[in-house]
């Protein structure tokens, strides 16, 4: 834990859910992660962990759409305390409206704050040319293929200038050349928008590819078990995947991922 107040401070974090009949399930257990403040400088963190670990409930908590049993979790050094704009989530699932089109999906967070329609247009046209979706601006979500509804979800995201993005394994469903084409545009993302962005997946490549640091989870109740900070690739590709700086990344998260731990008591 740094000493200087972070963008992000995930705190002794701990989450029991707690079921109608009194059945109690420890989900996440003392989990504490500073994210600093870089700014000019985009910047991904993953938190990485086996299906059904408790990470989408660590994301959730930090959305504010979950109160921490234990534990606090603090942007800019304020306590979140439900749901803000200074947070913006992409879910697994396509989240787009779908009796609008794909400019009204991604303008919706803006009307709702009264920003005026020609400042919507404007802004929305720039967001839908950087995730390639400017020609489809008047088509409906039932037009578009999965990956293309997430490029929406994640331009009404960024349209919104959130501190943090949240992303819940937005790539999960999509087949393998689109989730590559996928991973590409969020690191442009993240690069060109100054984005602090915290990405969830169980998938060890996707880690690598896209982070600059992977806290690697434990299975539930989730605990951190270490942090991984990933060199600096001048160029991100998919020959990159093949090489062995990559290929020894990944061996080395593998192993942190599936080496036998202390269970919790």
């Amino acid at each position: 834990m740094s000493e200087v107040v972070p963008k992000l401070r995930i705190k002794d974090l701990g989450i029991t859910y707690v079921e109608q009949n009194g059945r109690r399930t420890e989900a996440v257990r003392d989990v504490s992660i500073d994210v600093m403040d870089k700014p000019g400088l985009g910047e991904i963190i993953v938190l990485l962990g086996p299906s059904g670990c408790g990470k989408s409930t660590i994301l959730k908590s930090v959305a504010g759409l979950l109160r921490p049993t234990t534990g606090e979790i603090l942007l800019d050094g304020k306590k979140i305390q439900s749901v803000g704009p200074d947070r913006g989530m992409v879910f697994q699932a396509y989240t787009s409206f779908g009796w609008l089109t794909v400019r009204e999906n991604v303008e919706y967070g803006l009307r709702l704050r009264g920003v005026p329609k020609s400042e919507r247009h404007e802004r929305s046209k720039r967001y839908l040319k950087s995730v390639g979706l400017e020609e489809f601006a008047d088509h409906y979500p039932k037009d578009l293929s999965g990956g293309m509804k997430q490029r929406v979800a994640i331009a009404r995201t960024l349209i919104n200038k959130p501190r943090v993005v949240l992303m819940d394994e937005p790539f999960g469903a999509l087949d393998p050349y689109t989730r590559w084409e996928m991973q590409g545009l969020l690191l442009d993302a993240s690069r060109t928008e100054d984005n602090t962005i915290v990405f969830v997946t169980h998938d060890v490549s996707e880690a690598v590819y896209l982070g600059d640091s992977v806290y690697v989870l434990s299975s539930r109740p989730a605990r951190v078990l270490y942090r991984v900070d990933v060199p600096f690739f001048e160029v991100r590709d998919i020959g990159l995947k093949s090489s062995s700086e990559f290929r020894a990344i990944e061996k080395t998260l593998l192993e942190m991922l599936y080496a036998p731990v202390s269970q919790p008591a």
